[in-house]
């Protein structure tokens, strides 16, 4: 299957989710958010976009560990297992498409002030041109996201400049003090302003460098989108009365007239279907990545997976999204966009648990290279917060959530239970508290992918191999000939031969050779009959192996069987392990790691110089 294309620096990171931020949460929203708490409406979206940097701070860490497509339900996936990720997968896809549709539902109204032409029309006009900018590929739909922002940060700019000269200070009242429990309540209100963070973890495998571009983007993301918000409401708050403010759905139109004229009512006009431009397509990109990281985790037909080789992007799975953004528009917008807060704020709790479950499990794999700070105290707090934050949206919102999710369950029960075969790290945590020796490698295979894609580690057939590779511990004493006969089994089931002969073989090779490569290391290998077949057994003995009278502590065994038509690869094979153990520190480091896993780490993920 084709791979997605690294097309997203760290501006394109910002672009996205500032796009999926700016929207109606400050052209529509702050009208209603100040009949609430009056003048003090900036220190709420002070408070909103603290807790959203707070939030997002998990989200980073996981994404830096995990770069890949689907992001939440990804992540939720590898951590609580498929079921959970399959409804956190729908919900997500469901409440991005929502939120997605309620922007173009918002251009459709503006077209049919000044046109007159049927929103339903529209809607689906400019929905067939999103899906089209996405299909057509990640790179493209992100310039275009990034002029787009751009254009709407000056606008905004400008807005909040020819406002301050017209600031009355009577207008700013805070005579009564501030209700700090008010504050919060509306702080919560107009969270969903902040959702659209989350959006670009979707497409985090999409990221060049996520190591260092997704906490970058992220981090400048939510820090100017917060000081614009503050900057614009205390523009509107000093230049539009009380009595005007709190019943106005145009807050910032109103002001920008009275601040500029006609003039600066078109500026905001602009500005605002650019911001639902912006939201739109951010949604519609990242919302494509749910059913495609579903099907490849085989939760959902695989069809949905299928990325063009051409365009590098998954087009059925985009084109399904603008169906479901498409028919969105004809249910009831407000309480579906109350369901989709629900799912946003739904997802910052489970990727704060996340965190919590991936730490504790210690899987050795899971190396962030970003960790979210005052663990886990940070993370405890943000599940509270947000949990407060769902109750108050009302239950309206969490029963449509819960069809959502009853939808969910239905699909994984009658697809995804007979096929998906995934360890969650929440597996792991159970089995470090019932202190069990026997732990499945799959999600750390997993994992070690990642980092190697990630990181953009080079790759060659010794990696492969050492890849496929069985490891073992051995911690009694042990000669040559015990060793074998302990990893015959395996080999002979590996090549379909018997494991007496696998013996013979070796021991064919003990007679006619030398025993040891040097007092650490040894690669015993063997030819059979075959084609295109190569294998490698390794053995770690910290008290050692005696090989010979010379060669009496071994500490590393290699053992490699290869097909004669590959004689080639098994030498470069051999000339590989040796010149691996030649290594700074290899010794040291071989006898250190903790377990089987930390040594095919160790082995896999080094820096040594490929050549094949």
């Amino acid at each position: 299957m084709a791979k997605l294309r690294k097309d997203i620096n760290a501006f394109g990171v910002f672009s996205i989710a500032s796009g999926a931020m700016i929207s109606s949460g400050i052209f529509i929203l702050p009208g209603l958010a100040f009949s609430k708490v009056g003048s003090w409406l900036f220190l709420s979206y002070f408070i909103a976009g603290f807790l959203g940097l707070f939030g997002i701070l998990s989200m980073i860490e996981l994404t830096t560990a995990m770069p890949r497509s689907g992001g939440d339900y990804y992540i939720i996936n590898k951590t609580f297992g498929p079921l959970l990720g399959t409804v956190s997968g729908f919900l997500g896809w469901f409440a991005l498409s929502l939120k997605s549709s309620f922007a173009i539902f918002g251009i459709s109204e503006i077209v049919k002030i000044y046109t007159g032409i049927n929103p339903l029309i529209s809607s689906l006009i400019l929905c067939l041109l999103f899906v089209v900018i996405n299909i057509i590929g990640t790179k493209e739909a992100v310039s275009f996201q990034i002029g787009m922002v751009l254009t709407l940060i000056v606008l905004m700019g400008v807005y909040i400049f020819f406002g301050i000269p017209h600031f009355h200070f009577e207008y700013f009242s805070l005579k009564k003090g501030v209700d700090i429990n008010n504050v919060f309540m509306t702080a919560g209100f107009i969270f969903i302003s902040f959702g659209g963070l989350l959006k670009v973890a979707n497409m985090a495998e999409e990221v060049k460098n996520p190591r260092k571009n997704l906490p970058l983007g992220l981090v400048c993301s939510v820090t100017v989108v917060t000081i614009l918000y503050v900057a614009m409401v205390l523009i509107m708050t000093g230049t539009l009365s009380s009595e005007v403010f709190a019943k106005s759905l145009t807050p910032v139109a109103d002001s920008a007239q009275l601040t500029m004229g006609n003039i600066g009512y078109l500026i905001i006009l602009i500005a605002s279907v650019l911001a639902f431009f912006t939201t739109a397509n951010a949604g519609i990109m990242a919302a494509s990545r749910y059913p495609m990281a579903l099907s490849l985790d085989k939760l959902i037909p695989s069809i949905f997976g299928r990325i063009n080789k051409k365009t590098e992007t998954p087009i059925l799975a985009t084109l399904f999204t603008g169906i479901l953004i498409y028919l969105s528009l004809l249910l009831p917008l407000e309480t579906l966009v109350k369901a989709a807060s629900t799912v946003i704020l739904s997802s910052y709790i489970l990727t704060n648990l996340s965190v919590i479950v991936f730490r504790e499990s210690k899987i050795k794999n899971y190396k962030p290279s970003y960790k979210a700070p005052f663990y886990p105290w940070l993370q405890i707090l943000s599940i509270a917060i947000f949990i407060f934050f769902i109750i108050d949206l009302g239950s309206s919102a969490i029963e449509i959530s819960l069809v959502i999710l009853l939808a969910a369950v239905v699909v994984y029960i009658i697809y995804g239970r007979h096929r998906a075969q995934r360890v969650s790290a929440l597996v792991h945590v159970m089995r470090r508290v019932a202190d069990e020796l026997l732990v499945d490698e799959s999600l750390e295979d997993d994992l070690r992918e990642i980092i190697i894609d990630r990181d953009r580690i080079e790759q060659d057939d010794f990696d492969i191999l050492l890849k496929q590779a069985k490891i073992i511990d051995i911690t009694s004493s042990h000669d040559y000939s015990s060793i074998i006969k302990v990893a015959a089994p395996d080999i002979a089931s590996e090549l379909h031969l018997s494991e007496d002969e696998i013996i013979e073989k070796f021991q064919e090779w003990y007679n006619s050779c030398e025993s040891a490569v040097n007092d650490f290391l040894a690669i015993p290998h063997i030819v059979i009959d075959g084609t295109d077949t190569m294998f490698m057994y390794i053995i770690r003995s910290k008290e050692g192996i005696k090989f010979s009278e010379t060669y009496s502590s071994i500490k590393a065994v290699f053992l490699l069987c290869g097909t004669r038509d590959d004689r080639v690869r098994h030498l470069k094979t051999i000339a590989a392990v040796a010149s691996l153990s030649e290594q700074h520190e290899f010794k040291k480091k071989w006898l250190a790691a903790e377990n089987t896993v930390c040594l095919k780490n160790f082995l896999v993920l080094n820096d040594r110089k490929r050549y094949f």
